[in-house]
């Protein structure tokens, strides 16, 4: 697994962490990334990813609603809705990563940690958002 997928998945397990615990302290943190035990440039990476998502998540989770018509956030499964979370990130801010990219690694990381469903729904929702996000000239 290359250091971006491995990035990306520690920040969407630790997303959804820390939304099943409502928030994690210090110690908590520290005890996620010593189970991840990733190497520190991942470690970085997945961080930057972290602090993206909570930074905007508000705008993030707004685009969300729109695209899942008839769904409240809510309901959708916590694994989906934080891969959801880090892909909208990654559209709405990483203008160096082609949305090829970020919505395969997203649909990869669905179909390995979401339900049967995740990476149909993740690809349909994200295609949606993708020529919004980033309409092609």
């Amino acid at each position: 697994m290359g250091k971006r997928r491995e990035a990306r998945q520690s920040a969407v397990q630790f997303l959804f962490a820390r939304e099943l615990q409502g928030s994690l302290d210090s110690e908590a943190i520290e005890g996620f990334w010593q189970i991840h035990s990733a190497k520190d440039s991942v470690r970085a990476m997945a961080q930057g990813m972290i602090d993206g998502v909570l930074a905007d998540q508000q705008r993030i989770d707004e685009v969300l609603v729109a695209a899942v018509e008839n769904f409240r956030l809510e309901r959708l499964a916590t694994v989906d809705r934080n891969i959801l979370r880090l892909a909208v990130h990654e559209l709405m801010s990483a203008s160096d990563v082609p949305v090829p990219v970020i919505l395969n690694e997203a649909i990869e990381i669905a179909k390995a940690l979401g339900g049967n469903e995740s990476g149909a729904f993740v690809n349909g929702v994200l295609h949606r958002l993708a020529k919004q996000l980033r309409p092609r000239p």
